[in-house]
């Protein structure tokens, strides 16, 4: 294992995981709803315009998120494609380095809590885990921003250890990379990342109680360090506030952050304790470790390190479960904490009469088995036929889930650590590759657009009664969302436009154009699910009647 944990190889093995993990699948998966189409379309915007401080999808100001992702995907599409390309994948490449350097740095935090080999099975249970790899395929601010958590929260615990362990502290050096962290977190997403490391070291306060030695705090420079923290996210903060006088924080304060703190934001609330019962799905497959890991963390929790853990991980988690508005991915950044404790506790844990961690462990091959189900029968509801591609994943998402959990049973954690890392690189390349792009009736947007790439007509789209961002990425910033009556005005005026007209408004449309004396004729139609409403979809094409 020596051999394994030495040098550069970790960071090697880590970095052909993450190639094996994040690649399948990149160019595959068509642009997702509606958080992901969203960004990537504000960002070909921004690359159309030249305008690079406002945020707008369509006409609309976007005012959720400041512009720090945008650029980065700005400067990915730049730098391998051009903006007119409507492929997803240049927007998506900023997430995959991210969470690639996410799963490296918390190898390096690791090493220096827990040792090496403990530190790149963590990593590696990091990397492997569903959240981190759905993330790593979609062009947000997660990746990102976890990203930058791990940063921040290693350096800050070479700090806590240094003072704890009576060693010499980290330098300038290292204070000053952690508030260049702190200062591009706020500009990927505003102050989630400095709010997190205050938690955690009022965790530690309370947990120790007292501030531990003169190293500890005023040994991270805060002054200097918030003046450069400053510098780097207050430039954009003024520029957008005088380009839309003042209108953007104000909205989004008033519109995004107050809505998700005082209720549910867009339907996505949940009572507390909602990502904890996630927490078996989100973190799969490593999940089979998650008990044996927290029982051994709590035994173990007077050590530094593990109380350090232990104080990113609990505030953290309490924050977002009493945040009224809930999404999977907003505890991601307390998974590389949470995924150190796990390998920690496969490498130094002593549970082979570990009752619980056995229940568990048959609790959670169910859901193995049920994920495996999934997998296998998803084309037969969603796709035109059944895949035989969903085959493999199921054998290997049963199997080696099975034979992981019948591990933990027998009291071998470790092994079973090793099993889950083989259950998620078998596993995840072939969903993400082979069965997520067949589910045809998903991906309702890539079938309008291949709709209207074979239909000659002039002028943008125009849709009614669909408005889902994936379809303004694939048909272009030009396509009208409209109303049925609209679009039968529009195809009066303009009758070499083509429209789709979702069963929903289709009585407007036919009372529309019937008023108005226009003969149209059905060119084509698109049946699939509307994942993001939950519900079914028929979109029918119309144009223009030829004369004869």
């Amino acid at each position: 294992m020596d051999r394994l944990t030495g040098g550069t190889r970790p960071y090697l093995l880590l970095t052909l995981m993450c190639l094996f993990l994040y690649m399948p699948g990149l160019v595959t998966v068509p642009p997702l709803d509606r958080d992901e189409s969203r960004f990537m379309q504000a960002t070909r915007q921004m690359l159309e315009t030249g305008d690079y401080v406002r945020i707008q999808f369509q006409s609309e100001m976007r005012a959720k998120k400041p512009a720090g992702a945008y650029w980065a995907q700005a400067a990915s599409v730049l730098a391998f494609s051009d903006p007119t390309t409507r492929e997803p994948w240049p927007y998506r490449l900023p997430s995959v380095l991210a969470a690639w350097a996410a799963a490296l740095m918390t190898f390096g935090i690791g090493r220096r809590l827990f040792g090496p080999p403990a530190a790149l099975l963590g990593a590696a249970l990091l990397a492997s885990c569903l959240l981190l790899v759905a993330e790593a395929h979609q062009a947000k601010t997660d990746a990102m921003l976890l990203a930058s958590v791990v940063l921040a929260q290693g350096i800050l615990g070479r700090f806590y250890l240094a003072a704890r362990r009576d060693e010499t502290p980290p330098g300038f050096v290292a204070a000053m990379v952690f508030w260049v962290a702190v200062g591009v977190s706020v500009l990927i997403k505003g102050p989630v990342v400095p709010v997190i490391l205050l938690l955690t070291i009022l965790a530690l306060t309370i947990a120790d109680r007292r501030i531990v030695g003169p190293g500890w705090l005023w040994g991270m420079r805060p002054i200097e360090g918030l003046a450069i923290a400053t510098a780097i996210a207050a430039p954009w903060f003024f520029a957008i506030n005088q380009a839309t006088d003042g209108a953007f924080v104000g909205e989004a304060v008033k519109s995004d952050l107050l809505p998700k703190l005082l209720g549910a934001q867009e339907s996505h609330g949940a009572p507390p304790g909602m990502y904890l019962l996630l927490l078996p799905v989100t973190l799969w497959p490593a999940s089979l470790l998650l008990v044996p890991g927290l029982i051994w963390a709590w035994a173990q929790r007077a050590r530094p390190e593990v109380r350090f853990c232990l104080a990113w991980i609990v505030p953290t988690w309490l924050m977002f479960e009493l945040i009224p508005t809930k999404l999977p991915h907003y505890v991601l950044p307390a998974f590389p904490a949470l995924a150190l404790l796990m390998a920690a506790a496969a490498w130094g844990g002593d549970l082979r009469d570990g009752r619980i961690a056995r229940l568990w462990a048959t609790a959670w091959s169910l859901i193995a088995l049920a994920i495996a189900g999934a997998v296998l029968l998803a084309p037969l509801g969603f796709g035109d036929r059944f895949d035989l591609t969903s085959l493999p994943a199921f054998v290997a998402i049963a199997g080696t889930g099975l034979l992981s959990a019948w591990l933990v049973m027998r009291g071998r954690v470790l092994g079973a650590a090793f099993a889950v890392l083989v259950t998620a690189c078998t596993a995840f390349p072939v969903v993400l590759d082979g069965v997520l792009p067949q589910l045809n009736q998903l991906w309702v947007s890539r079938s309008v657009a291949e709709l209207a790439a074979a239909r000659p007509h002039q002028g943008p789209v125009v849709v009614a009664g669909y408005s889902e961002p994936s379809l303004v990425f694939l048909l272009g910033t030009e396509t009208q969302l409209t109303s049925g009556a609209e679009a039968a005005t529009i195809l009066a005026e303009r009758s070499g436009t083509l429209v789709l007209i979702s069963d929903r408004e289709e009585a407007a449309f036919q009372a529309e154009y019937a008023r108005r004396g226009l003969k149209v004729a059905t060119v084509g139609k698109v049946k699939g699910f509307n994942y993001s409403r939950g519900r079914p979809v028929v979109l029918t094409a119309y144009a223009v009647e030829d004369k004869p």
